[in-house]
């Protein structure tokens, strides 16, 4: 893998520690998770779901859009994300027997998130939590808990925990699709997240600096991490950003898109690449700046590297660059990562 360096910081914040750590938490939780969920996919292979159903929010929640992804393409099992409003506020209780409940988040604690997951379970599912804290109520809760296992996370902005819960995810599709080349590429995460965090995205940051609004685009897979890129640029930077498939965009917002309002785009390594690209084009034919991570061949673009893996990893792959990208954006806008203005670690939402 070749990489460009980026430039040394010298002074971090807990989001930058915390990101830089990421590749050696996901090791040792893929090493640690490996027979619980071998025992799960066996159990799922033995009696398929009918549907899976998602809860979470947040990063959480972005994490659950790859999930959703992974399982309708390798397994071709019927996915959706449920609010948990549903429960909490609405007191419905949907039909779920047969059906797979995973509920995933950082802390496990939000009371809407234990209210959905308890409906889940009440109403048939098999409820699995893929959680940080494995003390908290969720994983005490759940019938089944798959630890993201990724330590301590000081500041606001979720960064090793969101990889650590990619990680998990892929690694329990490539066990019950039993997919071995998946199995075998998760397996090298670890080394590919440090190459990751060393690429070299400053190319972005003239755009980024001055702008006021952005989209972020991609397809498939990459689309949760589209979605948390958003978030981040909002959360920790300042920076009104909206998250598109590069399909909707079309439908309407892309008018916006110009000399004073950039795209970024995530380009995937699958079937979904070619709508990105087209995407890409009609966007700089319209003049707006456009930067593309893993898109080095299209013209007009700023290109930042991607480090080669398996297409279901890439995604992960570009989360890490991204949170480097995101902490040092923040900081030349002015703002402090980890203690963004009216947020706080855990939230608990009804």
């Amino acid at each position: 893998m070749t990489v460009t360096s980026a430039p040394t910081l010298t002074k971090t914040t807990a989001m930058f520690r915390e990101a830089a750590e990421a590749a050696a938490w996901v090791a040792a939780a893929l090493e640690r998770n490996a027979p619980v969920v071998a025992a799960l996919a066996a159990r799922l292979r033995a009696s398929p779901p009918r549907a899976v159903v998602t809860i979470a929010r947040g990063s959480s929640d972005n994490a659950a859009t790859y999930a959703r992804y992974l399982i309708e393409t390798r397994l071709e099992i019927l996915t959706a994300s449920m609010p948990p409003s549903i429960a909490s506020v609405y007191r419905a209780r949907p039909a779920m027997a047969d059906t797979l409940c995973l509920v995933v988040s950082q802390s496990g604690h939000s009371p809407d998130l234990l209210a959905a997951a308890a409906a889940a379970e009440a109403a048939g599912a098999l409820v699995v939590a893929i959680v940080n804290d494995e003390a908290s109520p969720l994983a005490k809760q759940a019938a089944v808990v798959i630890p993201v296992a990724a330590g301590l996370e000081t500041s606001v902005a979720a960064t090793k925990s969101f990889i650590g819960t990619l990680a998990v995810m892929a690694q329990l599709v490539a066990a019950w699709a039993e997919d071995a080349a998946l199995a075998d590429a998760v397996a090298t995460l670890p080394a590919r997240l440090d190459a990751a965090w060393a690429s070299d995205w400053s190319a972005a940051l003239p755009v980024l600096e001055s702008a006021e609004h952005l989209y972020v685009v991609s397809r498939g897979p990459a689309l949760g991490v589209a979605q948390e890129a958003a978030l981040k640029f909002k959360e920790t930077c300042g920076l009104h950003a909206e998250a598109f498939s590069s399909a909707e965009v079309r439908h309407g917002p892309m008018t916006l898109a110009g000399p004073g309002f950039p795209v970024f785009a995530l380009m995937p390594d699958d079937a979904g690449r070619a709508g990105v690209e087209a995407a890409v084009t009609a966007f700089v034919a319209q003049g707006a700046p456009v930067i593309v991570a893993g898109g080095a061949d299209l013209r007009g673009t700023i290109a930042l590297p991607v480090v080669d893996c398996h297409p279901l990893l890439r995604p992960i792959i570009q989360a890490q660059s991204l949170y480097r990208l995101v902490d040092n954006l923040a900081r030349r806008r002015g703002f402090d990562a980890d203690r963004p203005d009216f947020l706080a670690k855990v939230t608990k939402t009804l």
